[in-house]
């Protein structure tokens, strides 16, 4: 969508406040009830936080939190011990895949809604047949962000509003040509709205007014939240730095290192290093600062089986550098003395916590 030609000078936020939600309570119902105390005009913009959304579409589990979030994910981004960063069948990377254990019953967790897109546009159709009234609606969720401290609120269903402006082609104050600008208007929305929820004071919806030129027509949705997904061939951070250097050295793909936690966290290392051949072996060995990685041959082993060693000492040194070890001082092949009975150590080293 175009942007407006001038952003509003003013605008207007307000929060309702509701009961605890159920499974099975009809949301409409409740918006139509708080707008009878406070009228909604065409133009507003309703921001439903995901939780009321999940609750009321029975989305609570009593199951073990780890066990949810390895279900709601497609992809590991990152993690470091019980902390998970993972992508959501959604699309969205969020820290345990979205999956929440706030202001639910003890023993239970929260996942996020299965299709927040659809659940806006029901709820803005449910507006325009009972109240008469052209609004948007968001849905939104808490997400962390790289490279910032703190959580903000973002779109992750919206209905009769674009969630992206274009600006591209329009002029700054001093006559240039953007080329690049497209702010995220519905997090920007979604934000704002959480400003006047909170987390914990029974207030899960907001009213935006003053934002009726960023409103669709009667009849369209837009292309909904799904359209804020950066797609992953344009994602230049599409997993964690160390993540992605111990993907490549063990050669799994991401979602599998969920098996592989103690590679990512740093305990084991070298775990899941192996070579492609059976004439190659790798000995790891805990060292009194860091671990001790050796490599062989079989006796006098073909120039195809040194390749392969080579390949190894080098994911060897990719993952003792995703985890900040240090190399010790150059000296001696550490203890491989063991190696023996027909195989032939072409590379020893230690690596030490820095």
């Amino acid at each position: 969508m175009k942007g407006p030609d001038q952003p509003p000078q003013r605008l207007e936020v307000w929060s309702w406040t509701w009961p605890e939600i159920e499974s099975g309570d009809d949301l409409a119902d409740l918006i139509v009830g708080s707008a009878a105390q406070t009228p909604l005009a065409d133009g507003d913009v309703l921001v439903l936080t995901s939780k009321v959304v999940s609750k009321a579409e029975g989305a609570a589990q009593a199951r073990d939190k780890a066990d949810v979030v390895a279900d709601e994910s497609v992809r590991i981004v990152a993690r470091r011990g019980a902390t998970v960063i993972a992508e959501t069948r959604h699309g969205l990377v969020l820290a345990a895949a979205g999956v929440d254990a706030s202001n639910v019953a003890d023993g239970r967790v929260l996942t996020l809604p299965v299709d927040p897109d659809g659940t806006a546009r029901r709820l803005r159709a449910a507006v325009v047949e009972r109240l008469d009234v052209n609004a948007g609606v968001i849905v939104s969720d808490t997400a962390g962000r790289a490279w910032r401290t703190g959580q903000v609120d973002l779109a992750i269903g919206c209905a009769g509003i674009a969630p992206v402006l274009d600006l591209r082609g329009q002029t700054d104050a001093n006559g240039r040509v953007l080329t690049v600008t497209t702010p995220a208007v519905a997090d920007e929305i979604a934000s704002l709205g959480d400003l006047v929820k909170g987390k914990a004071a029974g207030r899960p919806a907001a009213v935006v007014r003053g934002l009726a030129a960023l409103v669709l027509p009667r009849g369209d949705d837009g292309p909904g939240a799904a359209a804020l997904v950066r797609p992953a061939a344009e994602d230049l951070f599409a997993m964690g730095a160390r993540e992605a250097a111990v993907a490549a050295a063990i050669r799994t793909d991401p979602l599998a290192l969920s098996r592989f936690p103690s590679v990512v966290d740093g305990d084991l290392p070298f775990e899941g290093l192996a070579a492609a051949r059976s004439d190659v072996r790798i000995d790891v060995r805990p060292s009194a600062d860091g671990w001790t990685v050796a490599v062989a041959v079989r006796g006098q082993a073909p120039q195809d089986a040194l390749v392969e060693a080579g390949r190894v000492i080098e994911r060897a040194a990719a993952l003792a550098a995703a985890h900040g070890l240090v190399r010790a001082a150059a000296g001696d092949m550490p203890d491989i003395k063991r190696l023996q009975d027909g195989w032939r150590a072409v590379h020893g080293a230690t690596w030490n916590l820095a």
